[in-house]
């Protein structure tokens, strides 16, 4: 008794210090932030050759990680495999989670925060970037509206407010239209962000249209991976997360094979770029490489990001270990940010320089600023911060809670340990 007490002690200064951590680094982002609303982009190290740095990649991997609200969505309410119903309750959170960071993210990379609703006012439809602010606005309405069950099924909720509560879980009896327009909006814009890039001529590195394929392809990967890879960790470090493992353990099969096809697309789409010499584009595959993106390339997206990943989700022995399980999926989530990160400097650390009967190839740099360190810092610790409270507060990663009053199946739900907990009142 006494030990279960001081376990729980301990337990419960290890949350405050997690928290308080959490805490420190968001504040050092918002001073940061502040720093550049009133001082400006000059502060930074972005410049006119390399205008999209590690704010960018923060937001494109946030929105790829997102990817898994929409995907998980379509399968359990388009597909009808409802077994899958608890996954998506974590990955809407997620997704609602993924997609505010994002966008922290560009409302410091626009340079003018105050005329963020400009591109929802005064439309552009000749721009890609125009229709990915407005799916993005759009589909984080989707998921705000997807998360308001999730809210109004707290324990707290229905205890003080149980009217308020009542009327927000029943906005999930409009979850299979909430997922068409989730998919919609998500597959427009998430394509969309491969599109931004590749229908930039000048750039020849980005200039092709199959990023828009691959973009949507990572995307579903990193975020059912990022998904799952929550739930397991979630699972391991509180006891208000239990977890069918029996669930992950089949999604994260499917992932393996879908991984080993984004490993032979990946692998084309990069290599093929070998066959001919074209100015800019030759060099920037020397720079992914065997360059200064080489380490990021080959450790970050191949060999750790895919072909590990690959070889442990395959092999059922190996995928059938909890612990081997989830470090894989952790690794694909992180290959995935590896390529958001390769794909968008490699374009831009090649620069062609056109000349009268010349083109010139010359080199850029970019190395983040301390302040868009801090500030990226602060996004970042703001997306931890917010999942811990989902674990936490509102049982984001719970597969043994009955969702709606409907109990259709019960699944068998183990903790990381092998023990069976108790059914909830």
């Amino acid at each position: 008794m006494v030990n279960a007490a001081r376990r729980q002690d301990i337990k419960g200064k290890l949350v405050f210090l997690w928290f308080a951590g959490l805490s420190v680094v968001i504040l050092a982002g918002v001073i940061a932030g502040y720093h550049v609303f009133t001082k400006g982009l000059v502060i930074t190290n972005l410049t006119d050759l390399v205008p999209w740095g590690l704010w960018i990649t923060i937001d494109l991997s946030s929105i790829a990680m997102a990817a898994g609200a929409f995907s998980i969505c379509a399968v359990v309410y388009l597909v009808g495999l409802k077994k899958y119903e608890p996954i998506a309750r974590t990955a809407t959170f997620v997704g609602f989670v993924g997609y505010s960071m994002a966008m922290l993210c560009l409302l410091m990379d626009i340079g003018r925060p105050d005329r963020f609703w400009h591109g929802f006012v005064f439309w552009n439809p000749h721009s890609v970037l125009w229709e990915v602010t407005m799916c993005v606005g759009l589909y984080f309405s989707v998921l705000s509206l997807e998360i308001l069950p999730i809210i109004g099924q707290t324990d707290w909720l229905r205890k003080y407010v149980p009217g308020l509560s009542e009327k927000l879980v029943a906005i999930h009896h409009y979850a299979p239209v909430l997922a068409i327009f989730g998919l919609g909006f998500s597959l427009l814009h998430q394509s969309s962000l491969g599109g931004t890039y590749g229908v930039l001529q000048a750039r020849p590195a980005w200039y092709r249209p199959n990023l828009s394929v691959l973009f949507i392809y990572s995307a579903v990967l990193g975020g059912v991976s990022m998904t799952l890879f929550v739930s397991m960790l979630a699972s391991r470090i509180s006891s208000k997360a239990r977890v069918d493992d029996s669930l992950i353990e089949q999604m994260a099969h499917f992932i393996g094979w879908a991984l080993l096809g984004y490993l032979y697309f990946r692998f084309w789409d990069t290599f093929s770029v070998s066959y001919t010499y074209q100015p800019g584009r030759s060099e920037a595959f020397a720079l992914l490489t065997k360059g200064s993106l080489a380490i990021s390339f080959w450790f970050g997206e191949v060999i750790f990001g895919m072909v590990v990943p690959v070889f442990i989700l395959l092999k059922a022995k190996l995928r059938r270990n909890p612990t081997l399980r989830m470090v894989a999926l952790g690794m694909i989530a992180a290959g995935v940010i590896a390529y958001r990160w390769d794909v968008n400097l490699m374009g831009q650390l090649v620069v062609l320089t056109y000349l009268p009967q010349e083109i010139a190839v010359r080199y850029a740099s970019y190395t983040p600023s301390l302040v868009e360190i801090l500030t990226g810092a602060g996004v970042i610790a703001y997306g931890m911060f917010a999942v811990s409270v989902g674990v936490l507060f509102f049982n984001v990663v719970d597969h043994y809670r009955v969702e709606h009053d409907v109990v259709e199946h019960l699944p068998q739900v183990v903790s990381h340990d092998g023990a069976l907990p108790q059914l909830a009142e």
